[in-house]
């Protein structure tokens, strides 16, 4: 790629959605999940996704994600189209441009903190993954815990390695699907505190699924989903309407 190219990529905004429809299921089962959703998100912007739960936020993110496909639409993150790519093509591109953290941690329970976050970066053809590991677990504050297993490890500090795998490849975006719902009060706090201290630490692009008013507060904007259909609010108007 020369470098017009490349200029003309970092011009252009983290998330460009474009009339994206997408249904699951056949027959009587269908359902008609996006529709006819369109949004772009800035680089460097905190945007909260809120809504009713069944609206459509979480899908709506694995669509940026490109784990879900749209029936219709252009999907283009951080200047890649996503449309046209097949399956290995996407999980390239997630595995270098997109971190997503998930609200049940989604570890796997057979390997170490370290090896969790490594793993990825492994399959991403990193040569120094164990390294790039060790430093960003470090960087959450689980330097002593690398040979720890999930179980061994508090509902926190599984958050803690999910978003130090998030990180570990310098992602443009970070999604995050209600990163505290599975946490108490202090530690979500925590948790949060860390999200945004990282983000702006790094400059990524965030995009946050979520209920909680205090999360949604700390976005530079939200946007609701109802049955589907998404609209802009103001962060104030939506935090004091989505309550638990």
């Amino acid at each position: 790629m020369d470098q017009t190219s490349i200029e003309r990529r970092h011009d252009q905004p983290a998330v460009r959605i474009e009339g994206v429809d997408l249904s699951l299921g056949t027959g009587a089962a269908r359902v008609h999940i996006l529709k006819n959703v369109s949004l772009q998100i800035a680089r460097g912007e905190a945007v909260g996704l809120v809504g009713p739960s069944g609206s459509g936020k979480s899908t709506l993110l694995m669509v940026m994600a490109g784990v879900e496909r749209p029936n219709k639409g252009r999907v283009v993150i951080a200047g890649q189209d996503l449309t046209g790519l097949n399956e290995d093509a996407l999980a390239r591109f997630r595995g270098r441009a997109v971190g997503i953290v998930f609200q049940s941690f989604h570890l796997i329970p057979t390997m170490t903190a370290l090896e969790n976050v490594a793993i990825p970066l492994e399959l991403a053809g990193r040569d120094d993954a164990l390294a790039r590991a060790k430093a960003e677990l470090e960087s959450v504050g689980l330097g002593e815990r690398l040979e720890h297993y999930p179980a061994q490890l508090s509902g926190g500090e599984q958050q803690r390695v999910a978003l130090a795998r998030a990180l570990a490849p310098d992602p443009a975006i970070l999604l995050a699907d209600e990163p505290t719902g599975n946490l108490d009060e202090t530690t979500g706090r925590e948790i949060m505190d860390l999200l945004f201290a990282k983000r702006a630490e790094r400059g990524a692009t965030l995009v946050i699924v979520t209920h909680d008013p205090a999360l949604v507060r700390r976005c530079d904007r939200s946007v609701r989903m109802h049955s589907g259909v998404l609209e802009e609010v103001g962060v104030q108007e939506t935090a004091g309407a989505s309550g638990r």
